[in-house]
């Protein structure tokens, strides 16, 4: 995705990465040319973070301030993803509900449809707050995240076709000898389940229970990072998460947003599956780390290069070169 209108840090054959407060930029794409914003913003914790967090009293204000400008952008089918970590109240263990005030006013005030609520478990997050989880032993650990899937129209761009799970050893076993495992009958529900079912579309309906861990210490984002002294960005959600809705909400050579670009994660995944992709963020030094993500095997020397070449301003193109990954997203779209 290409627009003069915003000068990117770096690029590929299929987005931009781009340096600045998307509240300023948003303004100056299209109407109607982003068929998904998929983003993870600065939550609203307690305690300010160097991404540049707001403090929860203002947060829910600030947040809702992109959504006209998102709703602006989307085309009529396009779909808008937030990603919410949850938070305490100050002083006590009970739980903000900023994010459910958050959806509440992109709802009834920003036009918005939920088109569907869904969750990210992360088992690998570590107990927080460290005062009622750890200390007092009071609370749970909070692994879950809220995805706020919001649209312009109840009905908006969507195959679920895309996203399939893998089928259970169970279903497997009945999907070889239908006959032998299963027979018709009516549930307790008083739901009537036929012999139809047994047919096998290449997986199961996913749930939405998004099953992630964030796990990334030993990838070459943070090799990189640690090898050429770059900041990694701290709050980092899996590739997983946007390649979904990615998948999900888009077809190939759709165009992707992310207004909250950080560590590139979005724009990986756009790249992955073959679309376009546009990701912004205020801080230089994350975009900037970002480039990690797209330059496959290349050597340190290859990659200190093109370091050297974002510093001076040339805004380089990088083909992606990790092996069998783009091959065909090469093949279409040759730098």
């Amino acid at each position: 995705m290409t627009n003069p209108t915003l000068p990117a840090l770096f690029q590929t054959p299929l987005g931009q990465a781009i340096v600045g407060d998307s509240g300023k930029l948003l303004p100056l794409l299209a109407d109607e040319s982003v068929d998904l914003v998929v983003t993870s913003p600065p939550f609203a914790l307690l305690r300010q973070k160097s991404y540049g967090n707001t403090e929860q009293g203002q947060y829910v204000d600030w947040l809702c301030g992109f959504a006209p400008h998102v709703r602006r952008v989307l085309k009529p089918t396009g779909s808008y993803v937030i990603d919410l970590g949850g938070a305490y109240e100050r002083g006590r263990p009970v739980r903000s509900l900023y994010q459910f005030r958050a959806l509440i006013r992109h709802v009834d005030e920003c036009g918005f449809f939920l088109a569907e609520e869904f969750y990210w478990h992360n088992p690998s997050k570590l107990p927080s707050p460290i005062e009622w989880v750890n200390k007092r032993k009071v609370r749970a650990k909070d692994t879950v995240n809220t995805l706020w899937w919001l649209s312009k129209t109840p009905h908006p761009k969507a195959n679920v076709s895309r996203v399939l799970a893998p089928y259970s050893e169970r279903m497997k076993t009945l999907l070889r000898d239908p006959e032998k495992f299963y027979t018709p009958k009516e549930r307790p529900s008083g739901h009537q389940i036929s012999k139809g079912f047994a047919r096998d579309n290449g997986g199961a309906i996913p749930s939405n229970l998004l099953q992630l861990p964030n796990t990334e210490s030993n990838g070459s984002y943070l090799r990189l990072c640690k090898r050429f002294n770059v900041e990694p960005h701290p709050a980092r959600f899996p590739v997983g998460v946007p390649e979904f809705f990615i998948k999900f909400l888009t077809d190939e050579g759709d165009t992707v947003l992310d207004i909250f670009g950080g560590s590139g994660t979005t724009g990986e995944a756009a790249e992955r599956v073959g679309r376009q992709w546009l990701t912004m963020d205020l801080e230089r030094e994350y975009v900037r780390g970002s480039l990690f993500r797209f330059v496959g095997d290349r050597s340190n020397d290859a990659v200190g290069s093109l370091l050297a070449a974002v510093d001076s301003g040339q805004a380089p193109t990088i083909t992606p070169l990790r092996p069998g990954l783009f091959d065909d997203v090469k093949e279409k779209h040759s730098a």
